[in-house]
């Protein structure tokens, strides 16, 4: 087909567009196709695009930016919160192990110190209980255990025990010294625990069981010497005794320390030897018997006097007794007298020191000289009859500062006596 023809193609003829371009002379003509058209219309459109999504880009631009910084922000602060509280954990953990570590620590300490300060107060504490034991002295309660109760089978349950508290005391720290590799193992701590305070409260019941023996023994012999020394007293005989009877004050549970311990066994020890001093004093005075087994014929105070008949005083006792029959000294001391003494034939009289004398009148035989040492039931002669007698018997006296007193008083006392001097 001719141009013509496509032109005049449906009847219609299209118009051609003519750009005319002159410069100076020069006139050039262009003709725009229209698909030359159309291309540079989609050319334009598309910078025009292309130029708006810039624009549009370089003003939202800021808003992403600042978007994506926010949400890397708040990325970041997760992250940080997260290790954070990882690592709030992680020092918690070591703490509560650290803490766990210390509280072993010290229950072991206290544990052992127990342990020992038990085994270093066996030696005093066994010498005291032997003593105690010794002079007879029982606690005060019924249900005490008995003295020697903290003796040797104790020293070897304390032996056992201490083997038992190093293996305790190894596998506890062995196992809190690997927590730091190991996963924290709380059973194995909770049991470690309760077996230490399941230790320290034994030890400290054997504390507190020693302090309340030795405190039941304490006031058994302070209540034994207190006996003794009244006893003595109501024969007139005035005896040194330290006995703190002014004492009391509320009540407060006792405690265990070292200081108390040792108090305790200064009161007990003093206590004892307050009951020694009140024995050895019931064992030197005159409170025994000079004639055992025989009857007593007459006694102390005035009587009709059997040479002159009329009312005198007897200044003694008298003992019937056989002739040659032993005539034992009532109670530690030094014959001063050993002779024959008027009305009392041969006599014997010895000092038992603080005033006190007494004398054994009538002998058949002296056995001892002045100066001798004699001690309680001691022969010192035989019966008789000699000096102012009408027959065989024991005439004895008993004098203080150089007074006859009744001889009856010492020999009560000394009935007495015997049950706390066996």
């Amino acid at each position: 087909m001719t141009e013509a023809g496509k032109n005049l193609a449906f009847g219609k003829k299209r118009q051609q567009h003519v750009l005319i371009l002159a410069s100076g002379d020069k006139v050039r003509h262009l003709t725009i196709r229209p698909w030359l058209a159309a291309t540079a219309l989609c050319i334009a459109g598309l910078l025009s695009v292309g130029y708006i999504g810039a624009t549009a880009y370089l003003i939202l631009r800021d808003d992403l930016v600042g978007a994506t910084i926010a949400r890397q922000s708040r990325m970041k602060q997760d992250y940080e919160d997260r290790i954070a509280a990882l690592r709030s954990q992680v020092d918690r953990v070591t703490s509560k192990q650290l803490l766990d570590q210390q509280v072993v620590e010290r229950k072991v300490e206290r544990l052992l110190a127990q342990q020992n300060a038990l085994t270093s107060r066996h030696g005093r504490m066994s010498e005291l209980l032997e003593r105690a034991d010794k002079s007879g002295v029982s606690g005060a309660k019924d249900d005490a255990p008995p003295v020697n109760a903290y003796a040797p089978d104790k020293r070897a349950s304390l032996s056992g025990a201490s083997s038992a508290i190093e293996q305790l005391v190894g596998a506890s720290t062995a196992d809190i010294g690997m927590k730091g590799s190991l996963p924290y193992r709380q059973s194995d701590q909770r049991t470690s625990d309760r077996a230490l305070s399941k230790m320290i409260a034994s030890l400290s019941k054997v504390e507190s069981d020693q302090l309340s023996r030795i405190a039941s023994l304490t006031v058994g012999a302070e209540n034994k010497a207190d006996a003794m020394a009244d006893i003595i007293r109501r024969t007139g005989i005035k005896i040194e005794d330290k006995a703190h009877d002014a004492i009391g004050g509320p009540f407060v549970e006792p405690t265990t320390n070292d200081a108390s311990f040792e108090a305790s066994l200064s009161n007990l020890d003093n206590a004892l030897n307050r009951l020694d001093s009140v024995r050895g004093a019931a064992e030197a005075f005159p409170f025994g018997n000079p004639a055992p087994g025989h009857d007593i014929s007459s006694r102390f105070g005035n009587r009709m006097d059997p040479f002159l008949g009329r009312l005198a005083l007897h200044a003694g006792i008298d003992f019937t007794a056989e002739t040659g029959a032993d005539i034992r000294t009532t109670g530690a001391g030094t014959v001063i007298s050993a002779g024959f003494s008027g009305g009392y034939g041969n006599m014997v009289e010895i000092d038992h020191g603080k005033g006190i004398t007494t004398r054994y009148g009538h002998m058949s035989q002296i056995l001892v000289k002045e100066g001798d040492k004699v001690n309680a039931a001691d022969v010192i002669g035989r019966a008789g009859s000699t000096g102012r007698s009408t027959g065989p018997h024991v005439h004895y006296e008993v004098r203080l500062n150089d007074n006859p007193v009744d001889p009856m008083r010492f020999l009560v006392a000394g009935t007495e006596l015997k049950t706390y001097l066996q």
